[in-house]
C-alpha cells in the first residue's frame, strides 16, 4: 500500500497566467483554471483571490 506525502497538501499555489487567442486566464499549480478573461489585470486577480483562499 502506497503512504501519501503531506507535501501534497502543503503545496504553494503558484499563479500564472496564460493566453488563448484574445483571452487570458489564471492558472494553478494545483489544477485550478480560472474563467477566460479579455483583461489580464482581471484574470490576475482572481489567480490571487484563489491562491489566498
Amino acid at each position: 500500500m502506497e503512504e501519501q506525502d503531506d507535501t501534497e497538501h502543503s503545496q504553494e499555489h503558484r499563479i500564472t497566467t496564460a493566453e488563448l487567442g484574445p483571452f487570458c486566464f489564471a492558472r494553478c499549480s494545483c489544477g485550478w483554471r480560472g474563467p477566460a478573461r479579455r483583461a489580464r489585470s482581471l484574470a490576475r486577480a482572481e489567480g490571487q483571490k484563489h491562491a489566498m483562499g
